[in-house]
């Protein structure tokens, strides 16, 4: 026991222990059975004290003194914080304003139950409203610049953020602009954060997919994030971007293709980890519903072998992107280019040699997958015998383009 806490019923627990109790719903005291009037938890001081003691009593025997809890953050702190910040962005006050966002995102640093309280009080809503209020100021005042990134910070502690507080910032041009901006020109922790909004504002639904992937410089941005890795978690969230806007309109995933980023996922497949790889494949399979996606692909050496290789090997989800991709590769698209000809042909010729037609038979996934998994099988079967089947763990006999 580290926080000793007591309950409306007379009974301490240990704080992280009953907040978990009642957060499961549960409201009657787990000792006394006793229905639970209110779930204000009371600091016991008396046998915090008694611990710590004890702790130093014990010292000899290797046991480290539990540090003084700090008091649980509450909504009238919360409130009052938000009432200073709700001002300050209205009067363009950005030193006030930087000072009540920095308590936010102390508090939440602090622990996660001080995020659950900030997210309850609707505290993304707030800073939200303030990134709009200031996204509207000169681009290259480095005041406003400054306080639209540490607002960022903030709220990126703060996710998923509220349908009200998406909505206003996915609204708002300018705030998209001043994203677009920070994505480009920021510092990486300001990079990162703004690239975890732009994937929030996406994932949040609505229409709102269309005006993000048109603002101008977004789709670039988002490109450079995974060309230019700056952390892990910044390029997955690029990714999962992507993969929202590519989905939303062929013209979108036309402009990515044309950025250079359908190798650059290629080269992300042969190597590395299961989540980045998912994320990737879910990308690629959208860059090929369009024809300048499947020419690149098409054009790739590597991009049947390692497609053949990911399946099974990643997730149930991913052998599912695998079959859709390698589907949209070998099938006949009546009047377009990419994967029609001589290069679907080579695309069929490959699948084979690293056999891809011995893994389709084995394909259980949904409805839609296996009646893909049976047209692939059905083009393959005119193609066997052609080639010998190989590993698809052995790449050295296959040319790597140079980009």
């Amino acid at each position: 026991m580290r926080d000793p806490v007591t309950a409306f019923t007379g009974i301490t627990y240990d704080r992280q222990s009953i907040e978990t109790w009642l957060e499961l719903g549960n409201t009657s005291c787990p000792v006394t059975g006793q229905q639970l009037q209110h779930q204000e938890l009371i600091p016991n001081h008396s046998i915090r004290k008694m611990i710590q003691d004890w702790c130093v009593a014990h010292r000899p025997y290797g046991i480290e003194r539990i540090p003084t809890p700090t008091a649980p953050l509450n909504r009238a702190e919360v409130m009052d914080v938000l009432s200073e910040i709700a001002t300050a962005s209205r009067r363009g006050d950005v030193a006030a304003c930087s000072r009540s966002v920095a308590k936010v995102t102390n508090w939440a640093k602090e622990s996660e139950r001080n995020r659950r309280r900030l997210a309850s009080d609707g505290t993304s809503r707030v800073l939200a409203a303030t990134f709009v209020a200031f996204a509207g100021g000169a681009s290259s005042d480095v005041v406003v610049v400054r306080i639209l990134e540490e607002v960022l910070a903030a709220m990126a502690m703060l996710l998923p953020l509220d349908e009200e507080a998406a909505a206003r910032i996915g609204s708002s041009p300018e705030s998209l602009n001043r994203l677009v901006s920070v994505l480009r020109c920021g510092d990486v922790a300001a990079r990162l954060h703004a690239s975890l909004m732009v994937k929030e504002l996406l994932a949040s639904g609505g229409a709102r997919a269309d005006s993000i992937a048109a603002t101008k410089g977004m789709g670039e941005a988002l490109v450079k994030l995974v060309k230019r890795p700056i952390s892990s978690r910044a390029t997955k969230s690029s990714l999962v971007s992507i993969f929202y806007m590519v989905n939303s309109d062929e013209k979108t995933a036309t402009r990515i293709v044309d950025l250079g980023l359908v190798p650059v996922l290629v080269e992300i497949l042969v190597d590395h980890e299961k989540s980045m790889c998912e994320k990737a494949l879910a990308v690629l399979d959208g860059l090929l519903s369009c024809e300048r996606g499947r020419e690149k692909a098409c054009g790739h050496a590597l991009t049947v072998p390692v497609l053949a290789k990911k399946m099974f090997r990643v997730s149930d989800m991913a052998t599912e992107f695998v079959v859709s991709a390698l589907w949209k590769l070998c099938k006949d698209h009546k009047g377009g280019g990419g994967g029609g000809g001589g290069e679907r042909e080579r695309c069929l010729l490959d699948a084979i040699q690293v056999g891809t037609f011995h893994k389709l038979l084995q394909v259980g996934c949904g409805e839609v997958t296996k009646e893909r998994a049976t047209d692939l099988l059905k083009l393959l079967n005119g193609y066997r015998g052609r080639h010998q089947c190989i590993d698809t763990m052995d790449f050295m006999g296959l040319e790597r383009p140079f980009e």
